[in-house]
């Protein structure tokens, strides 16, 4: 709920959806699609998951799945109610359930209907990721940082490991490549080397290898935050552009491997958990680029036991990133208690007085 003021005294504005008891429920799953990519509001949730459908219906039907079963375990849990509410159980479910049906299927384009037993695997790994969340979210605490995306990491990698020894759940041909040495080198960059490689690297944040459902989830983005969306396309931008300077495999490119991570990057660290002024957006950029180059190294490390990369490089920059910020006086950093919209970030911090010292009193 929010409150504002009238006479001096506070009035309570329901959100009619986001605290209604039946349809609540949908809010904070449809929020929880969005918060992938830090959008608390349920139409930027809802476009997302359209263009996973427009793609597959099998990973839209899963990112359901899991973005469900994530949320109601909090609720189960009695978990902290904003914190459900804003969808923030939901979106490391979500990714599990994703990860796991596009690592276990033959096509890793659209996916496969789940067996029976994967299913309930999937729904033990989402339910899992709400756990690690707290736990993750209680240790970073005193640093000020997100759990962002680790639990989604860690029970992906986890439960990926597990596969190998079940007979009763196919572990699939891991047919996407997964490192750089895994494509055909030499091969020339072309236009659609950059406009499949943006738009696939938005879309291979929900593991979809669609360009078309990439720049679709790049308007979900923008119905909330014109600026995250706009973020959002310079990471995946530069990325490509830096692995097309050092020479990079095209095909690495096009499938937009080396963009996902660093979009995420660019959104965090560009307005939503720190103010945007021109010192962070080059700070920003500066850990585009060595989210780009680590996604590399982490990828060629865990190709000899064929893991996928997942979203950890994009965490371990913005966690390093984030907690550095706090020691320097030209970036102003926003808990994550505070953090909102890039827009909303940088216009209370404005209002505040527009330096360092003021983010103590932009909640």
């Amino acid at each position: 709920m929010n409150l504002d003021c009238v006479a001096g005294e506070p009035v309570v504005n329901q959100n009619y959806f986001q605290d209604h008891p039946l349809f609540g429920f949908v809010d904070w799953s449809l929020r929880g699609i969005g918060q992938v990519v830090f959008q608390n509001n349920p139409l930027s949730g809802l476009i997302i998951l359209a263009a996973l459908f427009f793609n597959s219906w099998i990973y839209g039907s899963i990112c359901i799945l899991g973005v469900v079963v994530g949320t109601a375990t909090a609720i189960a849990l009695r978990a902290d109610s904003g914190l459900i509410r804003d969808g923030l159980f939901g979106f490391n479910g979500a990714l599990v359930g994703l990860a796991l049906v596009a690592f276990t299927s033959e096509n890793f384009r659209t996916g496969a209907v789940p067996s029976l037993y994967l299913a309930v695997y999937i729904v033990f790994a989402a339910a899992m990721t709400t756990i690690v969340f707290s736990s993750l979210s209680t240790l970073l605490g005193p640093y000020k940082v997100a759990a962002l995306t680790m639990p989604f990491v860690l029970v992906g990698w986890l439960f990926l490991f597990a596969v190998l020894k079940f007979d009763n759940i196919e572990a699939g041909p891991l047919a996407k490549p997964v490192s750089p040495d895994q494509y055909v080198e030499g091969v020339a960059y072309v236009l659609p080397t950059w406009y499949m490689g943006i738009g696939n690297a938005i879309g291979q944040i929900f593991f979809q290898d669609n360009w078309i459902s990439g720049y679709f989830i790049i308007i979900g983005i923008a119905v909330h935050s014109r600026i995250g969306a706009g973020m959002a396309l310079i990471g995946a931008t530069l990325a490509a552009l830096v692995a097309v300077i050092f020479g990079a495999p095209e095909g690495a490119i096009r499938d937009g491997l080396y963009g996902y991570n660093a979009a995420l990057t660019a959104m965090a660290l560009g307005g939503v958990f720190l103010v945007l002024t021109w010192r962070g957006l080059i700070y920003t950029l500066f850990g585009v680029v060595v989210t780009t180059w680590l996604w590399a190294s982490v990828a060629i490390f865990l190709e000899p036991i064929g893991m996928p990369v997942l979203t950890s490089t994009f965490v371990i920059v913005t966690w390093l990133m984030l907690i550095g910020a706090y020691g320097f006086s030209s970036l102003t950093p926003i808990p994550p208690a505070e953090a909102t919209t890039p827009e909303d970030n940088r216009r209370r911090f404005l209002a505040a007085g527009g330096t360092r010292d003021s983010k103590v009193t932009m909640a």
